[in-house]
């Protein structure tokens, strides 16, 4: 091919793309790689436009040797890093690169990594526990009825821990398949937190708390059982974790927002609060403020990550707000439309 040739094919590529004469020069670069690598590179050395010494030594191969060779380049961005493979061959006369952003691909990778790592983590206690339980009660134990019966106790607890773990993996991978389709069925709201306020009163009894729920019958577009499950998880929350003989109030009030009319259900407690440099992050698979005081609770680190996939389905948004020493409130806001 000619050089003309050339800068043609590489002006239809849709990725970033560079070619490199023999003499260490660029040749041309198509209009996605100006964007990516900068103007007024042609002419010029390919370390003024690439700064990645892995790419550069792949050029420098691919000139002498021919074939084809991978590299990685990382670049900063915005502030955030961006991961590109660039693809090194020899065209005859130049050197081909093709950069292909893998930043995403790399960033599910490492979510996939953490998860297992997280799922096996919260996983292992449990089943270490049981084990060491069931030896003891295989050997030291097998003729102690006072302790078989409190060794069991605890691993119908820890039975117990796993099956909630597993029950919320498997809601959490539901929740993430449906996410990008909107449910549409009428949903009477008020009647729906009349109901998870019901269902929560033995809860209530327990730590001495009251419910109050207040604003006017709305409905909205969603899924019934799935916006059940995002309130229990918020007042159930609320009633644990917001300390012993308050009132947890849920209420009901009209939003207005960018896309329209929406109501707003918040659910405020009167608890310690949550430090600010946790709100970030909790609704992250797995992130506790307190860890040891949640498992004791039964808690598995998912519910509000649920709860986040469940609200972005129904197109809304999440809001939480907290001071030290005055509660918190999670408000979840519903488009009307």
């Amino acid at each position: 091919m000619t050089e003309v040739e050339l800068q043609g094919l590489l002006s239809g590529l849709p990725l970033p793309a560079m070619l490199v004469r023999q003499d260490d020069r660029v040749l041309a670069v198509n209009a996605p790689g100006r964007a990516l690598l900068g103007e007024g590179i042609a002419g010029r050395h390919p370390a003024m436009a690439v700064r990645a010494p892995a790419v550069l030594e792949a050029i420098g191969a691919v000139a002498r040797e021919g074939g084809v060779q991978e590299a990685r380049m990382v670049l900063r961005r915005e502030g955030q890093e961006a991961v590109f493979q660039v693809t090194v061959s020899d065209q005859g006369d130049v050197v081909l690169c093709i950069f292909r952003d893998v930043t995403e691909a790399e960033r599910a990778g490492e979510m996939r990594r953490d998860f297992v790592a997280n799922v096996s983590h919260e996983l292992r206690t449990p089943l270490t526990a049981l084990m060491g339980f069931i030896e003891t009660l295989k050997h030291a134990a097998k003729d102690d009825p006072k302790a078989r019966e409190a060794f069991l106790e605890i691993m119908a607890t820890e039975a117990g821990r796993m099956n909630r773990l597993v029950r919320d993996l498997l809601q959490l991978s539901r929740v993430e398949a449906e996410e990008r389709v909107r449910p549409r069925d009428p949903v009477d709201l008020r009647a729906l937190l009349e109901g998870v306020i019901s269902s929560l009163a033995g809860v209530a009894a327990k730590t001495g708390d009251r419910m109050e729920l207040s604003g006017d019958p709305v409905v909205v577009p969603g899924d019934a059982d799935q916006l059940t499950q995002v309130f229990t998880n918020l007042i159930e929350n609320a009633l644990k974790y917001g300390g012993a003989g308050q009132v947890v109030r849920v209420t009901l009030s009209p939003e207005e927002t960018a896309r329209g009319p929406a109501v707003r259900v918040e659910v405020a407690d009167e608890g310690e609060g949550i430090d600010p440099v946790h709100l970030p992050r909790l609704t992250e698979r797995f992130y506790r403020v307190d860890s040891h005081r949640s498992r004791e609770m039964g808690g598995t680190g998912l519910g509000l990550a649920i709860v986040k996939h469940i609200v972005s389905r129904h197109r809304g948004w999440l809001r939480v707000e907290s001071v030290v020493g005055e509660g918190s409130r999670f408000s979840v806001i519903l488009p009307l439309g």
